[in-house]
């Protein structure tokens, strides 16, 4: 009886420790945080929003907006209402793989358009977010990496990105 504890306690250790050792490293990719800040620094100004898609099963939000030049700590979840410009992945949800709703997922874009100043709710995240109007957008970068930190996980099913 001894030894079959012994073993249990062992592999159920050995789970621990492997599992503890995966915590601290992201599932994004990317570049260094140096590299990330100084292609930040860099970017062109203009009356427009640089914008990553965070697509999570069942959510409607659509990403995280931000001002050209400003770090994502400073970015916001938001709604896309889309009476002038309809969103980039505005797809069916059980289309062929690639071709539907969320394939789009950490894209980052050029967005324009404008806050309304209203929120809308998103009822299977249960948040009120800020209202964002599209009139256009262009697809800067389809792999981007990491959103807020090196060490960000990204879940389809769970809301996992957040600004920290």
């Amino acid at each position: 009886m001894k030894l079959i504890s012994r073993v249990f306690v062992s592999l159920a250790l050995a789970l621990i420790l492997s599992h503890c050792g995966g915590m601290g490293s992201g599932n994004m990719g990317g570049p260094t945080v140096e590299e990330r800040q100084a292609a930040i620094a860099a970017e062109p100004r203009g009356d427009h929003y640089i914008g990553r898609r965070y697509y999570v099963q069942k959510t409607r939000f659509w990403g995280y907006l931000r001002r050209p030049g400003e770090s994502w700590d400073r970015s916001q979840l938001v709604m896309i209402r889309e009476d002038k410009k309809r969103q980039p992945d505005r797809l069916p949800e059980n289309g062929p793989p690639g071709q539907r709703y969320g394939f789009d997922q950490n894209f980052e874009y050029k967005m324009r358009g404008y806050f309304t100043g209203r929120n809308a709710y998103d009822p299977n995240s249960n948040q009120i977010l800020p209202e964002f109007m599209l009139t256009g957008y262009e697809v800067l970068n389809r792999k981007p990496g990491w959103l807020f930190r090196p060490d960000d996980r990204y879940d389809p099913y769970r809301i996992t990105l957040y600004r920290r």
